[in-house]
């Protein structure tokens, strides 16, 4: 069988033996709609919330939170909706879209356009994040985690805050969207750590498809809450990238019954398989290694002990961070680096800290094979990984390690189902 995974702006494919094929598992979503239509009925019939016109009115300003270069969030047909909503109810409201960078690094011009068009970036006031912009940071109270709750001024200050984004799973904030947009959309490097570190990390609730009982969520219901984050627009979009469905109104209530509508879809049931592969869904989610982690854990929850993870991304923005790559390159093992990360407390987690915690969790157990065409080899062996050119050359590396009779499995879209081992 001919099998494909996403990867970069196309697919990689490789033949594997029927008989040695557990299955492809993927979400079977609803065919696509006409997109701007369903982002307007959304907005026509907001949940929990009055309209976005009535929100505006009488309101001097609004931010308008919409995601970085790293989210494929269709704003091109979100953002101008939500502009002519919002002069609808106030004529003259003052708008500030605020790019929430998080911990990312700055959005480029050019992906400014690709992601909202040449209109809106020539003629709107945007503004970048920035996590380590003390200047514009502002207190805003003390998490339930018990760190400090800094959230950008624009945010703190606006008569109105108002939020795009996408529905995805999420490898340890439950599901994206919603109450993500503050954090860690638009707060400071400080809450982010404080929200991201190794003992919620390691929580059984912080895992994919989980929200009841998962402590990173809950501080991010906190931060949206403290921000007065009124208003959110949260789509849910298909491999293509196109919008299938899409909810609005008030940034729990709307957010849930967005995570509930996904949940019949993406959760799926895999067998235990000696290799899965599977990727992070294409760009603009495989453009680093940093990144790739989230299609990863897909695989670390069909893969069986010691078997290998396959993952494709193209990784055409390098590695994702520096203190990612110097912790996984220094470290002794996978192992030693766990039990280093445990032992550091909640104030005093460092960048990147969260993602090469997962990271290490996952080797331990597995061996991950990355795919990529566009990245260093040498950088992937020196971070304890294992590169290949090709799935076909990756496949062969993988049975030399757990067998030429191995059982496979195939998870196109690794970021985009919550995956329970069968």
């Amino acid at each position: 069988m001919k099998i494909r995974v996403p990867y970069y702006r196309s697919t990689l494919e490789a033949e594997v033996e029927d008989g040695l094929l557990n299955g492809v598992y993927e979400s079977h979503l609803p065919a696509p709609q006409d997109e701007a239509a369903c982002v307007s009925a959304a907005l026509d019939s907001p949940i929990g919330s009055p309209c976005l016109e009535e929100l505006a009115r009488g309101k001097r300003n609004v931010v308008v939170i919409t995601s970085d270069h790293t989210r494929p969030v269709p704003s091109k047909i979100i953002m101008p909706q939500l502009l002519q909503r919002l002069r609808a109810g106030q004529l003259d409201i003052d708008i500030t879209i605020l790019v929430a960078t998080g911990f990312h690094r700055p959005t480029t011009h050019e992906e400014l356009v690709r992601k909202l068009g040449e209109e809106i970036v020539a003629n709107e006031q945007i503004v970048l994040h920035d996590s380590s912009d003390e200047a514009n940071l502002m207190e805003a109270g003390t998490l339930p985690s018990g760190g400090r709750l800094i959230i950008n001024r624009l945010v703190m200050e606006a008569e109105l805050v108002v939020a795009e984004g996408f529905i995805e799973p999420h490898f340890f904030a439950g599901f994206s969207g919603g109450r993500k947009s503050i954090l860690p959309g638009v707060v400071s490097r400080e809450t982010v750590f404080a929200n991201h570190c190794a003992e919620f990390i390691a929580s059984p609730y912080a895992r994919t498809g989980i929200l009841e009982n998962n402590p990173i969520h809950r501080d991010m219901l906190f931060a949206a809450q403290t921000a007065r984050l009124a208003f959110i627009v949260n789509v849910i979009i298909n491999g293509q990238k196109r919008i299938v469905h899409a909810v609005a109104g008030d940034f729990q209530k709307a957010h849930e019954r967005g995570c509930e509508w996904l949940g019949k879809y993406c959760r799926i049931t895999v067998p235990e398989s000696d290799i899965v592969i599977t990727s992070n869904g294409g760009y603009p989610l495989d453009q680093n290694l940093y990144q790739a982690v989230k299609g990863m854990t897909a695989g670390e929850a069909a893969c069986r002990e010691g078997g290998c993870i396959i993952l494709a991304a193209s990784c055409c923005d390098g590695c994702g961070g520096d203190s990612f790559y110097k912790n996984l390159s220094e470290c002794a093992s996978p192992a030693e680096l766990t039990q280093r990360i445990l032992a550091v407390p909640r104030n005093r987690t460092e960048a990147d800290q969260w993602q090469f915690q997962i990271l290490a969790r996952i080797m331990e157990h597995h061996t991950v094979i990355v795919v990529t065409t566009h990245f260093s080899h040498d950088i992937i062996r020196a971070m304890h990984l294992t590169p290949a050119s090709t799935l076909d050359e990756a496949i062969a590396i993988a049975r030399g390690i757990v067998g030429s009779q191995a059982r496979i499995a195939v998870i196109p879209d690794g970021v985009s189902v919550v995956v329970a081992r069968g």
